[in-house]
């Protein structure tokens, strides 16, 4: 079954963590082994080979770099938005060398993202020598180095944007901060409507996620959330952002950082065994979010996998991002019925794309 994940860094893994992605998971946790600098050396689970053995035809890739403000380092981020500026730009670089040697193909209107899903059914099973596409998305507007720098990725290819990530931001509170958006953010927030850009509500406090619901007139999604009535924490959606959601026809994506899976989690300490952590628990959200909208329309996959974390802080049933395969399977015994899977997969993304896209 094709498989739509909305959430990976892909590019903050190659050029950040220094992996190349072309090469088979196992290879590239054998050149880490002496590597202790990140917690998650050795133990990623993402490539391009294990996507398309998953069925990973399409995702949304990141580009994702931060501003480190006032030291603020629960993630480590870069002390000016020139610098910033530069990592995205880095990260653009490494996408396009991945189109240029047939590896991605970028999807930047309706008609590619037709024209991609045609080929990749066309294939049937033969999909290990075919380009995996992506949607552009920024995490975090931090690099932004002004305003009009938003229509230049845009002609980049940029087609979404979360403007915070975690802590303060240039434009926006993101998680674990209080407050709204800043004047630049929300004039940030009226050119995303002008160029039709999507909204990733992920990371925004609580503050800016119902300031942006109220000034945002566009197409909104969240691409990598989970409940907050199941795991409480700011990151997590409440029930009554869930439904808000689900008014604005947007489609969550469940993600499989397992601090985010289940609760009480300590960072450092909680192991996935000691936690029991499965790939079960993401369909205990995703059901919590279908139950709430009354149907399976809202749902995704936004794993995040390799997200600055891996194996230690995955579900202990999982290795490699090959094993989203086996979430079918989990979803049909939990009573979904098959064009409920299917629209978990792919369906739901999908459909929202079609009609945010530039035709």
């Amino acid at each position: 079954m094709l498989i739509f994940d909305a959430h990976l860094d892909l590019s903050l893994n190659a050029v950040e963590w220094n992996r190349d992605l072309t090469r088979p998971v196992a290879e590239i946790r054998a050149t880490e082994t002496h590597l202790n600098d990140k917690a998650g050396r050795g133990r990623g689970t993402v490539s391009l080979p294990e996507m398309r053995r998953a069925g990973i035809g399409i995702c949304v890739a990141t580009q994702i770099a931060r501003i480190e403000h006032n030291a603020w380092s629960p993630v480590a981020g870069w002390r000016s938005p020139a610098q910033a500026w530069a990592m995205t730009q880095g990260q653009l670089a490494w996408y396009r060398a991945m189109e240029e040697t047939g590896e991605m193909v970028q999807i930047r209107d309706a008609t590619a993202l037709d024209r991609h899903l045609a080929r990749w059914s066309a294939a049937g099973e033969a999909t290990s020598a075919l380009p995996i596409g992506y949607i552009l998305s920024l995490e975090g507007a931090d690099s932004l180095l002004t305003i009009a720098h938003l229509e230049r990725s845009f002609d980049d290819g940029l087609r979404a944007i979360g403007p915070a990530h975690y802590g303060p931001g240039v434009y926006a509170q993101g998680t674990d901060t209080v407050g709204g958006f800043n004047e630049r953010g929300r004039e940030l927030l009226r050119e995303m409507d002008r160029l039709r850009l999507i909204l990733d509500a992920t990371h925004l406090s609580d503050d800016c996620f119902w300031e942006a619901l109220d000034l945002f007139h566009g197409p909104v999604w969240a691409s990598h959330h989970n409940c907050r009535a199941l795991v409480p924490h700011q990151r997590q959606l409440s029930d009554e952002m869930i439904r808000a959601l689900v008014d604005r026809g947007a489609v969550i994506g469940g993600a499989l950082d397992a601090w985010m899976m289940v609760p009480g989690w300590i960072r450092g300490t909680t192991t996935p065994e000691s936690s029991g952590v499965r790939l079960a628990h993401l369909v205990d959200h995703l059901d919590h979010i279908c139950q709430l909208a009354g149907n399976a329309l809202h749902v995704g996959l936004g794993s995040d996998l390799d997200g600055a974390f891996g194996l230690e802080q995955s579900p202990q049933d999982l290795d490699t991002i090959a094993d989203l395969a086996r979430i079918p399977e989990l979803l049909r015994a939990r009573g979904y019925s098959a064009a409920d899977v299917e629209n978990v997969m792919h369906g739901n993304f999908l459909r929202f794309l079609r009609g945010a896209l530039p035709s």
